[in-house]
């Protein structure tokens, strides 16, 4: 008769560790950033281009999405280029880079509207700051056997 109390206790240690994680989850992706931290970390600049108001507070909240994956970038820069001379219509060219530890992460996006353009660009360095934290993590796990010429002392 213990089987079945100790399979209903490990189910509930399951169960609490998931929401636990979950929560802390909903937490993290959630929490605010201090408008201050904010216009720190987040540089906006038009090259060919006014911006306006909105234009920026919008690549500000877009990119605020990255900061909530990884506390440890120190800042990010998007340039927005509004590119006249290529084709028949204007095209805005959005190019990202982020500052981490390592080599920084960059990425440009090329659309006809700067929106799409913010959006797309965003998607983008999710994606290269995901593939980034995933071979970190591989590294730590996974350590490779390191070949030395040198004969090594017993110890």
């Amino acid at each position: 008769m213990q089987k079945p109390i100790g399979l209903i206790w490990n189910i509930s240690r399951a169960f609490h560790a998931t929401v636990c994680t979950l929560e802390s989850l909903t937490y993290r992706m959630t929490k605010e950033i201090p408008p201050e931290v904010l216009a720190a970390k987040i540089i906006v600049s038009g090259i060919h281009l006014d911006l306006t108001k909105a234009l920026k507070e919008g690549a500000q909240t877009r990119a605020a999405r990255l900061l909530r994956h990884n506390d440890h970038i120190v800042r990010i820069r998007i340039d927005i280029d509004h590119d006249k001379t290529k084709g028949d219509g204007h095209l805005f060219i959005a190019k990202g880079q982020i500052e981490v530890r390592g080599p920084d992460l960059i990425a440009s996006v090329t659309s006809e509207d700067a929106y799409k353009s913010l959006d797309l660009l965003v998607d983008k360095l999710d994606r290269l700051l995901r593939r980034k934290h995933r071979e970190m993590k591989d590294k730590r796990n996974h350590p490779h056997d390191v070949e030395l010429d040198a004969n090594l002392p017993k110890t």
